[in-house]
């Protein structure tokens, strides 16, 4: 008789209704005084649920094995009592000072093999036996104490894991580092010793002892063992959270679990495909660079692929209300910047947006980080902006569970990223997030919906899936990709992609390696370019940044270089593949050339934007079962008329917009329109 099967346990979801409003809440950072004050300020700003106990490790436990619950109990019980709910954390992100003291061990090492010291934050060697005890022990005790705590709707595991700490170079680490090669090489050293390449310079290796993390040394280190390390630092640390995860839920099951991604620009220390299925709900943190001329570009890339590893709605766990601390200039926000950003995160999909923090701290390394409730009180533009906001996203709560609707689809892959940025490739100026951006970019200008996918990702859902840079992929992910194109998709692909195999190793025969056959091109020899180089396109505009000795076999040239040593060989070709269509971009064009191609692409593929809108005006719509919710965005800060249906709403003022809605300068209008079915 067949035994029964068990169904899996519903995944819990967080049951703050609507938008959830909020922020990180520090109040043990404050007299309690205050505390009744801030319960008010919650009141006034909407605040539906605050983020509490990060960093309190020292006062919940403040000598080992005792603890001291009395102030987290008032602050929950005040919360409660305010009808704002609470997102626990455990505070495993800071430990005390008298962790290090009793384990010292635990300190992390830099490559250089230099002990760090404790004093600051994420301070801790991830592969410490006597740090996960601590942290499991607290996680624990809270779990104990609040699984039954009615403020407690969410379990907030640590906080931004790999933040500052990415990475150990000591010993513990490297013995947890043989034992994850083991795992991955199944015990078999011939296999790591071939998939490292270690016959080059004489690194073969004997014996597992022998292998060390990729510590500083005298020469470039081996790529292929530094991808192996980045591999296992996400690991390690994807291991932590989950074994908290799960002292928190065995439990409370029914309270979800998660914690703060950090999908921005610079940050790339984790695979977030590989934990994205760990939390109960995905969240993320985001905060603008003050270089950057456009930063709502990187809100919305950074909200796509949020919403894309989330498969659905997500939260916004941290941004910030105004200047941050922690770049050489932080610019405050200009007027309407705080609300635009906000809603263009809900937009792409954010069913909660909360702030780093709730009231800025008077003392401490953050003391010049914005907040909702800024040093200089009510009486400031960021709080007005904190409690309008407040009133916009209790407008938007029917918004709350729509998705995203796409037919153009962007691969992401943190290995090619790893892969890519390694020493000793043929440009040093080649960085993966800046060349996807230069995709994602005329795309975002012109309304597409994008999604972002792994190389191994379900295709069926899309026309045209793009991959601008992938200069690693395995045999299989590569056949994924083609085979998308033979069934019938387009596929178009940017330059040194599918050049190395999953261990690092070169393609041999000509590049692109792995896609040379789809894209019915060869190349024997490449020639990327200098600084401030330029190449003239025949075609009209220009390439920079790289070039490759290209020839047609196969494919049709669609724009050649009209200059240099590479006059009249192919720079962009186009090629029928199956039943689909292939393209290759073997340079970077400038960018008015890059969107005029991508507009041919998507246009032969039949993607069209979400609506038409004047340039800085984004425009994303959400899809619910009833409805359709567009989210239309002034960035330019002209204002725009956009086409809507004609029973259409807008939600935050309530008003009937037949045909067309206005959006003033600067200002956002959420339009529901009956669906599109």
């Amino acid at each position: 008789m067949p035994h029964p099967v068990t169904p899996p346990a519903p995944v819990p979801t967080l049951s703050v209704p609507g938008i959830a409003y909020g922020g990180d809440y520090n109040p043990e950072q404050w007299p309690e005084e205050i505390w009744a004050e801030d319960m008010r300020l919650m009141r006034e700003a909407g605040v539906t649920m605050v983020s509490v106990g990060i960093f309190s490790w020292a006062l919940l436990e403040p000598t080992e094995g005792v603890y001291d619950f009395s102030r987290l109990d008032r602050v929950l019980d005040l919360l409660h009592a305010g009808g704002i709910a609470a997102d626990l954390a455990t505070p495993t992100a800071a430990p005390p000072a008298w962790f290090f003291r009793a384990h010292p061990e635990a300190l992390p090492a830099d490559p250089g093999g230099r002990t760090l010291s404790y004093g600051s934050r994420q301070t801790f060697c991830p592969s410490s036996p006597a740090y996960r005890a601590a942290a499991l022990r607290i996680a624990g005790r809270l779990a104990e104490r609040y699984a039954d705590h009615p403020a407690v709707v969410m379990w907030h595991v640590h906080n931004e894991y790999g933040c500052h700490n990415a990475a150990c170079y000591c010993d513990t680490s490297a013995a947890s580092f043989r034992r994850w090669l083991r795992t991955r090489y199944a015990g078999d050293l011939a296999a790591l010793n071939h998939a490292w390449g270690t016959a080059f310079w004489s690194q073969w290796y004997h014996d597992w002892d022998e292998i060390l993390p990729p510590r500083a040394t005298g020469a470039v280190p081996n790529p292929s063992h530094r991808l192996d390390w980045r591999r296992f630092c996400s690991d390690e640390l994807l291991a932590l959270y989950t074994a908290e995860r799960d002292v928190l839920r065995a439990a409370a099951p029914g309270i979800p679990a998660t914690t703060n991604f950090m999908v921005m620009p610079d940050f790339d220390a984790l695979d977030y495909w590989r934990w994205a299925p760990e939390p109960d709900v995905v969240s993320n943190d985001h905060y603008l660079i003050s270089t950057d001329p456009e930063p709502e570009i990187d809100i919305a890339l950074s909200g796509d692929l949020t919403r894309s590893l989330a498969g659905g709605p997500w939260l916004l766990m941290e941004h910030s209300t105004g200047a941050v601390n922690w770049q050489p200039v932080n610019r405050a926000k200009r007027p309407g910047e705080l609300r635009r950003n906000a809603l263009a995160h809900v937009a792409r999909g954010a069913d909660g947006i909360a702030f780093f923090q709730w009231r800025a701290s008077r003392a401490g390394a953050e003391q010049w980080h914005s907040a909702m409730v800024p040093h200089a009180g009510e009486d400031s533009r960021i709080w007005r902006d904190v409690v309008r906001l407040g009133a916009d996203l209790k407008a938007l709560a029917e918004v709350r569970g729509s998705t995203g609707t796409a037919e153009t689809a962007i691969v992401w892959d943190w290995n090619a990223r790893w892969a890519l940025e390694l020493p000793s490739q043929p440009s040093a100026g080649l960085r993966f997030k800046d060349l996807v951006r230069a995709w994602y970019e005329p795309l975002w200008r012109e309304g597409v919906a994008v999604d972002f996918v792994r190389p191994d990702a379900d295709l069926s859902p899309f026309r045209l899936v793009l991959v601008p840079s992938l200069y690693l992929v395995g045999d299989e992910d590569a056949a994924n990709l083609i085979g998308f194109a033979e069934r019938g998709g387009t596929l178009a692909v940017g330059f040194h992609s599918g050049a190395v195999d999953g261990n690092c190793h070169v393609r041999l025969g000509g590049y692109p390696g792995a896609f040379r056959e789809a894209l019915g091109v060869r190349s024997d020899e490449l020639f990327p370019l200098l600084p401030d180089e330029t190449l003239a396109l025949s075609g009209g505009g220009t390439a920079r940044l790289w070039s490759e000795r290209l020839r047609t076999e196969g494919a049709e040239a669609v724009t050649s270089y009209a200059e240099g040593p590479l006059k009249g060989v192919p720079a962009v070709t186009r090629h029928t593949h199956g039943d689909g269509t292939t393209w290759y971009l073997a340079t970077q064009p400038d960018p008015a050339t890059l969107g005029s191609l991508l507009r041919r692409i998507r246009t032969e593929a039949g993607v069209a934007p979400v609506r038409t809108a004047p340039d800085g005006v984004e425009v994303v719509r959400r899809r619910g079962p009833s409805a359709d919710y567009l989210f239309v965005i002034d960035h330019a800060g002209r204002g725009a008329e956009v086409p809507v249906s004609q029973d259409a709403v807008e939600l935050l003022t309530g008003k009937p917009v037949p045909g067309s809605v206005t959006v003033g300068p600067g200002e956002v209008a959420v339009v529901r329109e009956p669906g599109e079915r």
